[in-house]
C-alpha cells in the first residue's frame, strides 16, 4: 500500500455550489450576468495563443492593478483565484505547530487551507449579531500565532467590518502577526464606516488584502485574484505559488475587465438593488434575515436547514446549506430572485 501523508484523509474537502438541471442556482456567490462583449473579445483573442506558457508574474495585470489602487507592483502577488493568493499567505506564514484565526462561521476554506500545511485552525465564534468578536480573537493570540484571517463582508454571514472595529483590533495584535483582510465582496460593501483593507495596509506594516476578479467582475471561471502586502511578504508569496497558475486567457480578462469598471459597476449597482429588494421581501413575510453588504443573504435557519434546503430544491431553486447553521443565498438578476422568493413562499419562517 502506498504511505500517505499522516491525517491527510481527515481533512474536510471544499464543497463546490450544488447545481441541479433546470434549477436555479443561488449557491455559489456567482455573477448572474454574462461576460462584458469587450472582456470576451479580449479573451478570443488571446485563443489562439494557448499553446504557450502565460507570463507567470502577469506583470501587465501586476502593474495594472498597481496603477488602479496606487502600490507598487512589488506589493502584489497574483494567484488563480484569491483562494490561492490566500493559499499562498497560508503556506509563506504558518506551517507544522503554528496557528491560524480566523472568525467561524467564515469562508469554509480557511480551516481547509490551514490544515494542509499542517498548522492548527482556530476558529472564533461570531457575535450573535453575526458580526466578528475581534475580542475574542485577541484573546485567542498566542505565541503561536502567525496568521488572522478577517472576512469582510463576511462569507457567508455578509456583515461589514467597520474601520473603528478593525483599527482597535490591530492595537491589541502583536506587530510580528500578520492580518489578512479578505475583501473578495467589497464592491457590494455599501456598509457605512467600512473599513478599507487597502487604508489598513498603508498605514500597518502587518496588514494583507486580498482581492478577487470572480465576484464583481464576473471572471470565476478563469481564476484570477491577487494578495497586496509589504514587499518582503509577496516576495515568498510568489516563491510558494502555484507556476503557471493564472492563464493567458485569466490576464487578459482581468485587464479587461480593469478597463470596463463603469461598465461593470453598473451592473453592481443592479445586484446592490435587488439585494435590498429581496431582503425586504424576506422581512416582509417574517423570515429574520441579517443585513448583508455582499451579493448574498444569510438566513440563520438552524435545525430546520435540510428541510428548508430541500423544500427549496423542490421547487427548482438551489442555495447554499450549512449542516444545522443557515442557508446562503446569492443575489441574482430579477427574475432568479423572482423564482427563489415564490420558493421560500412556501416554507414556514423560522423566526428568532
Amino acid at each position: 500500500m502506498v504511505v500517505q501523508r499522516d491525517g491527510i484523509e481527515k481533512l474536510p474537502a471544499y464543497i463546490q455550489g450544488k447545481a441541479i438541471p433546470n434549477a436555479v442556482k443561488l449557491s455559489s456567490n456567482e455573477n448572474p450576468y454574462p461576460p462584458l462583449d469587450s472582456v470576451r473579445e479580449a479573451v478570443a483573442s488571446e485563443l489562439a495563443g494557448f499553446h504557450l506558457y502565460p507570463d507567470m508574474g502577469a506583470s501587465t495585470l501586476v502593474h495594472r492593478i498597481a496603477e488602479r489602487l496606487q502600490v507598487r507592483p512589488e506589493e502584489i502577488s497574483v494567484g488563480a483565484g484569491s483562494t490561492e493568493a490566500l493559499m499562498q499567505l497560508i503556506q509563506s506564514s504558518a506551517g507544522e505547530g503554528d496557528e491560524v484565526i480566523f472568525p467561524w462561521r467564515s469562508f469554509e476554506a480557511y480551516p481547509i487551507l490551514t490544515q494542509v500545511v499542517g498548522a492548527a485552525p482556530v476558529p472564533v465564534p461570531l457575535q450573535a449579531d453575526e458580526r466578528h468578536d475581534f475580542a475574542a480573537m485577541a484573546a485567542a493570540v498566542t505565541e503561536r500565532t502567525r496568521l488572522i484571517l478577517v472576512c469582510s463582508p463576511n462569507n457567508p454571514t455578509g456583515m461589514s467590518v467597520t474601520a473603528a472595529e478593525l483599527e482597535e483590533f490591530l492595537a491589541a495584535v502583536p506587530s510580528h502577526v500578520l492580518v489578512v483582510f479578505d475583501e473578495a465582496y467589497a464592491h457590494f460593501n455599501t456598509a457605512p464606516g467600512a473599513a478599507d483593507g487597502l487604508d489598513f495596509f498603508r498605514r500597518h506594516e502587518n496588514v494583507a488584502v486580498l482581492h478577487t476578479f470572480s465576484k464583481a467582475y464576473g471572471l470565476a471561471g478563469l481564476r484570477v485574484g491577487y494578495a497586496v502586502a509589504r514587499e518582503a511578504v509577496t516576495a515568498n508569496l510568489r516563491r510558494v505559488s502555484l507556476p503557471f497558475g493564472v492563464t493567458n486567457l485569466a490576464q487578459v480578462a482581468a485587464v479587461a475587465s480593469l478597463d470596463a469598471e463603469d461598465e461593470l459597476q453598473k451592473r453592481v449597482d443592479m445586484i446592490v438593488a435587488e439585494r435590498g429588494r429581496v431582503l425586504t421581501a424576506l422581512r416582509d413575510a417574517g423570515w429574520h434575515a441579517s443585513d448583508s453588504f455582499a451579493n448574498f443573504l444569510w438566513l440563520r435557519t438552524g435545525e430546520r436547514t435540510p428541510e428548508i434546503d430541500a423544500a427549496l430544491q423542490k421547487h427548482g431553486v438551489v442555495v447554499r446549506a450549512f449542516g444545522a447553521e443557515g442557508v446562503r443565498i446569492t443575489v441574482g438578476a430579477p427574475e432568479m430572485n423572482d423564482r427563489f422568493l415564490a420558493a421560500i413562499a412556501a416554507v414556514d419562517p423560522v423566526r428568532p
